[in-house]
């Protein structure tokens, strides 16, 4: 269907979209790169507008984009949480935005100047989802950007699509859900066909639309209290006297989730190394390893080292743990993570973990690179970045990675393969190829180690945002007999 197929609008301007994107096409408009003009991209919406240029034309992930401009720039903390929340909001909500946005579009609107593209979803993201932003604010400030990088010929555009926009606020309209339920679910909960169509065949309309909307949803901080440093009563103590309201998670007191979102890296007790900024999901494969004080311990694929420090907490510091990566500056912020945490029984290692030859090992963590479709309300690209050929190639990887940990444990030893995915591919049919080519290994259930509430009817972890208030996670037992 059409994009703008059934999108009825309330007299829908003739706008000259398709002349301005084939002046792009021909290189006419402005480049960021080509023509040095980073000093034009200034303030919280200039910035917003250059890391979703950067997105778009990249394969950077926001995360590292967003972090940094947050460290190079002279923004003040009000400035960079706001810049925070529209980057995010922007690419959460994308879907929606363009469909609206194509409404009022002469033309294909994904063929528009990256700058007026990216300006007009900055500043409709700012009127339908923030209210302390004044409708008007945000049409001037993003029609004077345009025209500074632009020119007035697209800013005049610009403006007239925010203001028939504002006009038409009240009378814009969706796919009809009894004529293509995929296309409203898609547009109105800003996810691809792709996915909404998986999901409807795999949980029906009314838990698709519950974890939709959870992956939407801003994502809380939860830290875990460090062991090493601290514990749990002084930590809850230290929170009360800054006035900090938390509440324990549900399946781990190791967690701590806050109730209010606050600038917390800027507390004296995070340099401190009293705690590590992580989802509870991340502590339940580390659960399922049984770990022990004494064992010597691979995390297969250790970067960027949150299941790392927890698994060295759990052996209370007393042990061996190699951490695998084949980036060493991807193993240099993890050591400097430890060393905040007070962690000494770590060692991280540059290698390739198909090649890797130490062993053996009491316990292996084999916590694959995956899509990461479990933690969207995080990192909202990955839904516009993957699609489902992803899903079937890193698969093939995954097992691969679980078949070399197989190599490396030793008799009796326990293997942990887990993802933050929520895709059967990447999860149990991994876990049930392994088992089929190596029958000396046994999957074992997590129940006695983990609540009921977070295991599948394999006795495997598998946690939905939307039923766990967690990221999406899998995580499998596996015994070499």
């Amino acid at each position: 269907m059409d994009i703008n197929e059934g999108n009825e609008l309330i007299e829908k301007p003739v706008l000259d979209g398709d002349v301005i994107s084939q002046e792009f096409t021909e290189g006419i408009a402005i480049s960021l790169e080509e023509h040095k003009v980073t000093d034009l991209y200034t303030g919280v919406r200039g910035i917003a507008v250059k890391i979703l240029n950067r997105i778009e034309k990249t394969d950077a992930y926001l995360e590292k984009l967003l972090d940094y401009e947050m460290k190079n720039s002279d923004l003040s903390g009000t400035d960079k949480a706001l810049l925070f929340e529209i980057v995010h909001g922007v690419v959460r909500w994308m879907g929606r935005l363009d469909w609206i946005l194509n409404g009022f579009y002469k033309g294909q609107f994904a063929k528009a100047i990256p700058d007026m593209k990216n300006g007009l979803r900055v500043a409709l993201y700012q009127i339908f989802f923030l209210d302390k932003i004044p409708d008007y604010a945000a049409v001037n400030e993003a029609v004077e950007f345009v025209k500074k990088l632009q020119g007035q010929k697209v800013a005049n555009i610009s403006n007239a699509i925010l203001r028939n926009i504002l006009k038409s606020k009240d009378g814009i309209r969706y796919p009809d859900p009894n004529e293509d339920l995929v296309g409203y679910l898609s547009t109105y909960y800003s996810h691809p066909n792709w996915m909404v169509k998986r999901y409807l065949d795999r949980f029906g309309r009314e838990e698709t639309e519950k974890l939709l909307l959870a992956n939407n949803e801003k994502p809380f901080l939860t830290l875990r209290v460090n062991s090493i440093k601290t514990n749990h009563e002084e930590f809850k103590k230290l929170l009360e006297s800054v006035n900090l309201k938390y509440r324990v998670g549900k399946y781990n007191s190791d967690f701590i989730q806050l109730q209010n979102l606050t600038n917390i890296t800027a507390w004296e007790y995070f340099s401190k190394g009293y705690f590590n900024i992580q989802d509870e999901s991340t502590g339940l494969a580390c659960k399922l390893l049984d770990l022990i004080p004494g064992m010597r311990i691979l995390d297969l694929c250790a970067a960027p080292g949150g299941k790392t420090a927890y698994m060295a907490a759990l052996i209370k510091d007393k042990g061996e743990i190699i951490a695998l990566d084949k980036f060493d500056a991807r193993l240099k912020l993890l050591q400097k993570n430890c060393d905040r945490l007070g962690i000494k029984s770590v060692k991280p290692t540059v290698a390739d973990a198909l090649e890797f030859r130490d062993a053996p090992f009491d316990r292996i963590l084999v916590d694959v690179p995956c899509t990461g479709t479990g933690t969207l309300s995080k990192k909202p690209d990955i839904k516009w970045k993957k699609d489902i050929f992803d899903i079937k190639k890193i698969a093939e990887h995954q097992l691969k990675l679980l078949q070399k940990a197989a190599t490396l444990i030793k008799p009796g030893g326990i293997i942990v393969y887990s993802t933050c995915s929520i895709e059967e591919e990447e999860n149990f049919r991994v876990v049930k190829k392994f088992l089929e080519n190596n029958p000396d290994f046994q999957l074992k259930s997590g129940k006695g180690i983990l609540s009921d509430e977070v295991l599948d009817q394999n006795g495997c972890v598998q946690t939905f945002p939307h039923k766990h208030q967690m990221d999406g996670v899998f995580a499998a037992k596996l015994v070499k007999t």
